[in-house]
């Protein structure tokens, strides 16, 4: 039964916070979601209850809103708006809907969700759009990461990078990369660059000394590290993720590995002559079309990457890149493609502005046109009025849902796949995306009708399943109840 048909009758209410941070319902109010500048009432395809590992946030100066049936009006209540901060591997498909008050402070970067409570549980409007377990860490048995640490740490006394990934990422930062990095599970972080050409609003580890945004949860790279310390990060993780081991250059505590080319070359064809396996990946974007070459020619396998919109003036608007462009990235894309790299798009999705009629023909154009092989459906983290007010000048059509969009992009491009973390490809990728310049666009009248119905494989999960770069959008969980202010764990870039 499609979650569309089983929700149909079901309306939550509206979730409220006292000032203690008590979170209750509002019984006489239904839920409203926001999709950019519409409010609307939630879909009863998007509604699933609120996934394990997820968390709640309060939102100080933020006077709740609900819906009232009886009056047909939306209402402000006395009490705190609560958003909700979903689980790795699930796309949120609307905002909470609030009134701010004058001298409210920005929201740290994280994701809002809308959250209303019905049939004695939590529910919330997102999608699961990947069901590898990667980041989830509730049943590690408890210390086990500590001592883990604690061992590596004494093993590789001599090596900065280990060093960093194990004392910063893993116990100041709750990165979830690094976490499994410790474990040695699935991917492991890279972080080599100190520095960026981009400047990006919500970067996660470096803002400008003007920036509204008070506090970054993470800080950069401090060091270079050099290719021996590289590959020794890479072998250790080979030698205890011995069946799918995936490497990933360009994470929250760093700027863009790309700056520093000839290190990454460096390491991966060293890694590879010393008969290293697994998939190397970039995390990445994508200014440097000939760095991308040279990466392939030594042996990287996959590329992800970040960007908010395939828009040129909604990309720039938000990345404010140094000395390249959108059409630099589009190029590195296809560059990526035609040297055999596996390419992802890391999509920060938001509600009300990706899921337009402008957005997903730019976007159909991007993947099509250059080679993209998977979409990795990300959150994107920041205040939503600071990005709604960032994007203003820009026309928005309707939101047609994260649902609609993701078959509409599908049945464009039926070769995508998609996901949320970056995929074991092996060491040589099987691409199915096309070569740039070979794709042929669906009819417009074909192009703006629903696909069929997704399958699980592409992201059509029942609700309530449980399961697991860019300088934000692999934000880790977070531990207890949140107040909005507070620090929380990123996963890199």
């Amino acid at each position: 039964m499609s979650s569309k048909k089983k929700n149909k009758d079901l309306h939550p209410c509206l979730v409220v916070a006292d000032d203690s941070g008590n979170i209750y319902d509002e019984p006489d109010l239904l839920m409203l979601v926001r999709r950019g500048e519409q409010w609307g009432l939630p879909r009863p395809d998007e509604l699933m209850p609120l996934p394990k590992e997820s968390e709640l946030f309060l939102l100080p100066g933020r006077k709740a809103v609900g819906y009232n049936p009886e009056t047909g009006e939306a209402e402000e209540v006395d009490g705190l708006a609560v958003a909700a901060f979903a689980a790795p591997g699930y796309t949120l498909s609307g905002h909470p809907v609030y009134e701010t008050e004058e001298d409210a402070r920005m929201l740290p970067l994280f994701a809002y969700g809308a959250v209303g409570f019905a049939e004695d549980r939590f529910w919330i409007c997102a999608r699961r759009v990947d069901m590898d377990p990667r980041q989830q860490f509730s049943h590690i048995r408890k210390g086990l990461i500590e001592k883990n640490v604690r061992q590596l740490l004494e093993t590789y006394p001599d090596n900065r990078l280990v060093a960093h990934i194990l004392t910063n990422c893993v116990m100041r930062y709750d990165c979830p990369a690094a976490r499994n990095f410790s474990l040695g599970r699935y991917e492991a972080p890279l972080p080599s660059s100190r520095t960026c050409n981009a400047r990006c609003i919500g970067c996660i580890s470096s803002q400008e000394q003007d920036s509204p945004i008070e506090v970054t949860p993470q800080c950069r790279l401090t060091f270079t590290p050099t290719p021996e310390e590289l590959v020794q990060v890479m072998e250790i993780h080979a030698a205890r993720e011995t069946k799918r081991p995936i490497f990933s250059f360009g994470q929250g505590c760093e700027g863009d590995p790309l700056m520093n080319p000839e290190l990454l070359c460096a390491a991966v064809r060293l890694y590879r002559e010393r008969g290293g396996a697994g998939t190397v990946n970039c995390n990445t974007n994508a200014s440097r079309p000939e760095a991308v070459e040279a990466l392939a020619k030594a042996g990287l396998s996959a590329m992800r990457v970040s960007l908010n919109s395939a828009r040129e003036e909604l990309y720039t608007r938000y990345y404010r890149p140094h000395g390249y462009s959108f059409a630099d990235v589009r190029r590195s894309i296809a560059v990526g493609r035609e040297n055999g790299l596996f390419i992802c798009l890391n999509l920060l999705y938001f509600p009300g502005i990706t899921d337009t009629e402008e957005e997903l023909r730019a976007l159909s154009d991007l993947v099509g046109s250059c080679g993209v092989s998977m979409i990795q459906w990300r959150n994107l983290n920041i205040d939503p009025e600071y990005y709604l007010e960032l994007m203003q000048d820009f026309a928005h059509g309707p939101s047609m849902g994260l649902r609609s969009f993701m078959k509409r992009l599908k049945k464009a491009c039926p070769w995508l796949q998609y996901g949320y973390f970056n995929p074991y490809v092996g060491a040589k990728a099987e691409v199915p995306a096309p070569m740039p310049g070979t794709w042929c666009p669906p009819r417009v009248e074909d192009a703006l009708q629903d696909a069929p119905e997704a399958t699980e494989a592409d992201g059509e999960n029942e609700p309530g399943e449980s399961g697991g770069h860019d300088e934000q959008g692999d934000h880790g969980q977070q531990e207890g109840q949140q107040n909005g202010q507070q620090d929380g764990q990123q996963q890199g870039q």
